[in-house]
């Protein structure tokens, strides 16, 4: 059994959370995580850049100036890339970069870096966390007792509202719930604190 630090929002100490050894990997998944990173930054891009190709660009077929003895550089077209105003020449254009990822490989991916931050003492579970009002500053109190001053990924079992609000104007934050967390927000951050209930959750989805 691996043991994560259990506190409160106060920050203090009120034991240990016990993990199953069974559901954390550590000898293998490294090109899994990979794999999963590559894919979900690829999945962000949007694929809209878009140029004119030489058939796209307006303008008649006509020849700009005859072939021969004017001492300029023969012209078919005026479309020609290599023309202000013409086409651009192996430009983008709308495009998917979806990656696959098979539900296996991603599923080692996540197990993979979960038990990273585990074995490198960056990941901290907490009681709850839950406020009776939207306010930034009772979040930032929570980020100090506990530490955070460079932020971190908090995981929860399900959104509130109030949590939500409070925490979207602190820099370096995310709030997500632990059936969504993905391998690229665990990494992304040093800090991860995941709420009792939350690592319930998680705990299912590694099984």
């Amino acid at each position: 059994m691996s043991k994560l630090p259990l506190k409160n929002i106060k920050g203090d100490s009120v034991g240990d959370y016990e993990v199953a050894d069974n559901l954390l990997v550590l000898d293998k998944g490294s090109q899994a995580v990979h794999e999963a990173v590559v894919a979900f930054q690829a999945h962000q891009r949007a694929g809209t850049a878009s140029t004119l190709s030489k058939t796209n660009v307006s303008g008649s077929g006509k020849k700009p100036w005859k072939q021969k003895g004017l001492g300029r550089a023969r012209a078919g077209y005026k479309q020609s890339p290599v023309w202000r105003g013409g086409a651009v020449a192996h430009g983008p254009h709308p495009r998917k970069y979806h990656k696959k990822v098979s539900k296996k490989v991603g599923q080692l991916a996540f197990q993979r870096a979960f038990s990273a931050k585990i074995e490198q003492g960056e990941l901290t579970v907490i009681e709850n966390l839950a406020f009776a009002t939207p306010k930034t500053k009772e979040f930032t109190v929570v980020l100090k007792n506990l530490g955070l001053d460079r932020g971190g990924l908090f995981i929860v079992d399900a959104n509130n509202d109030n949590v939500l609000l409070a925490s979207r104007n602190i820099p370096k934050v995310e709030i997500v719930t632990a059936a969504l967390a993905n391998t690229y927000q665990l990494l992304r951050y040093k800090n991860v604190i995941v709420t009792k209930a939350g690592m319930e959750v998680l705990e299912k989805r590694l099984a």
